[in-house]
């Protein structure tokens, strides 16, 4: 990905951040024909040098198989959206595109059953703890129904590349008109991308 130097995103723990906020992703592989293939994804920041991405995949999608110790990149996206000329303090200008992106490469290694259950249960607790608890809709028996159509994996990170496009390149003043158009906008990825450089102010 290209990264201009005013928009790297360079600690580790905002990358990080970014892919547990913004945790659907897109797998990408080129090992025999380039696949991809949208997943949710959960990271343990604790494992391989720069964490390990854990998901699954339907075990009739194609892509898992062959991958056994492949390099993939996993791309996660945040908050976008068109940024008009006319909202710059400086002008003449362009229009362009505002956007928040991580880019994660990493080792693919296949899971056992008993593994890629830990990995769906992970994923639960993230997004909805209290389903665990109700034994009465996730029982044992679909557990193991489920187990045998799915194809649990992870990825041991090397690299993890963020960017940032969010104006910094222009003045505090053209910044400060984006966020304010973009805050007035009525359009949710208008509204989404505000929000985010209100959040990630320095």
């Amino acid at each position: 990905m290209f990264i201009p130097k005013s928009f790297q995103m360079k600690a580790l723990t905002d990358k990080h951040k970014f892919i547990e906020e913004f945790g659907f992703g897109v797998m990408i592989s080129s090992s025999e024909n380039l696949l991809a293939t949208h997943l949710p994804f959960v990271l343990n920041v604790h494992e391989a040098e720069q964490g390990a991405l854990y998901a699954h995949c339907a075990r009739a999608n194609p892509h898992w198989k062959n991958l056994e110790g492949q390099t993939v990149l996993v791309i996660f996206t945040g908050p976008h959206a068109y940024i008009s000329p006319s909202w710059y303090m400086s002008r003449p200008a362009v229009p362009t595109w505002n956007y928040t992106a991580v880019h994660a490469y990493g080792t693919f290694t296949l899971l056992t059953p008993q593994e890629t259950l830990k990995a769906v249960e992970l994923l639960v607790e993230k997004y909805e703890p209290q389903l665990l608890q109700k034994k009465d809709i996730v029982t044992d028996q679909i557990k193991h129904k489920m187990l045998a159509g799915i194809v649990g994996f992870k990825i041991e990170l090397t690299k993890i590349e963020g960017k940032l496009k969010l104006g910094q390149n222009r003045s505090k003043e053209d910044q400060n008109s984006i966020f304010n158009a973009l805050n007035s906008s009525n359009g949710f990825d208008d509204l989404a991308l505000a929000s985010y450089m209100q959040e990630n102010k320095h």
